[in-house]
């Protein structure tokens, strides 16, 4: 750039044309400042004081929740020690507790620094409608994006508030069976009979069976002789299960008194005799072996037999056989005279001429 060309962009550039100009200029300038750092100031105390008064009341909240949750924890600890630990597990108590805090909280702090945004937004002048409709679109797309985790999450909170199942539990979830190892908010770890782990997602649960709530059902079904005495093996069982609640650690495990049901099913050699017992949760398998167990040796010691009686053989099975069965068949070659054992006979040698022997016609 030349020197003049500075000097015509100096010149153009606009400039008070008097000295009572700039200071015109000066006291609008000094005045917009003098009517607006009141507003400033304000909008900054009041956007202080509610960012202020947001942490603390989260902090309060979470200080209430977290207190909440430990008091549940003592209390459920107090049931326990007075119960022997029968009812309550440790484990499955302390990760639903924490689920459950860890969703308050989060939930409590979503809402209380939410509202606090949009107070300050509202107190810098700031048109919320579009930023509102805007959060609404962003959030309708993101939850048919993300609806699976979505799912899974909710499932999961749904699971642990009302306390469908926890660690420690065996469960069906349909998609798979197996004892309750983890529960989380959007995964269930399951741990199967042949100890493999299943990663469920809470949101493809669609049914669960829990066969740790409650009580358990131990089913056992004996086998007798059509022509045994009833009577005489229902008395024996009844025996076995009034020693068996008698004895420890079953007199914990069974919660009422062994029951013979009755006939479950005759045949033309057999019966089953269905035998019930009502078990504390997830000991009904442990009690219905054991239940096997007892009343076998107790059958046995009073000669009630047990199963079908064995197919027995005809007597005259052996004289009734056809002799001839085990009797190769005959052969052609058995017959010295027949064309096949003629043809298996060797060729006889060739005899040597004597020196001096004519041939004969």
């Amino acid at each position: 750039m030349s020197w003049s060309a500075a000097l015509v962009a100096a010149d153009s550039t606009p400039r008070p044309s008097s000295l009572d100009e700039a200071q015109k200029t000066a006291n609008d300038a000094a005045g917009w400042l003098e009517a607006n750092w009141s507003v400033w100031i304000s909008n900054g105390l009041r956007i202080v004081l509610i960012l202020t008064i947001a942490i603390v009341l989260r902090s309060l909240v979470r200080r209430g929740i977290t207190k909440l949750i430990a008091r549940m924890n003592r209390t459920a600890q107090a049931v326990d020690n007075a119960l022997g630990g029968i009812l309550v597990n440790a484990e499955r108590r302390r990760q639903r507790s924490e689920a459950i805090g860890s969703v308050l909280r989060s939930v409590a702090s979503f809402l209380i620094m939410g509202t606090a945004a949009l107070t300050v937004l509202s107190v810098l002048k700031i048109n919320l409608a579009p930023l509102l409709a805007s959060a609404g679109v962003a959030g309708v797309a993101i939850g048919f994006g993300a609806r699976n985790l979505v799912t899974d999450f909710l499932s999961g909170v749904f699971m642990i508030l009302e306390d469908q199942y926890g660690v420690g539990d065996e469960i069906d979830a349909g998609v798979a069976t197996g004892t309750v190892v983890e529960v989380g908010l959007r995964v269930t770890k399951l741990r199967g009979a042949n100890g493999a782990i299943w990663y469920v997602r809470n949101g493809e649960v669609k049914r669960i069976g829990n066969l740790s709530q409650g009580w358990a059902m131990a089913e056992v079904d004996v086998t007798l002789r059509y022509d045994e005495d009833l009577e005489r093996a229902r008395q024996v069982i009844s025996e076995v299960g009034e020693e068996m609640s008698k004895t420890a650690p079953w007199d914990e495990k069974l919660w009422e008194p062994v029951e013979v049901m009755g006939l479950d099913s005759v045949s033309l050699d057999s019966v089953v005799v269905r035998v019930q017992a009502k078990a504390a949760p997830g000991e009904a398998a442990a009690v219905a072996r054991e239940l096997r167990w007892r009343i076998k040796r107790a059958l046995d010691a009073a000669g009630i037999r047990m199963g079908p009686p064995p197919a027995a053989a005809p007597e005259d099975a052996a004289e009734a056989a056809d002799p001839t069965a085990v009797v190769a068949p005959p052969s052609a070659l058995a017959n010295p005279t027949s064309p096949q054992a003629l043809a298996t006979a060797p060729i006889p040698p060739v005899t040597a001429v004597p020196p001096g022997a004519t041939l004969g016609k």
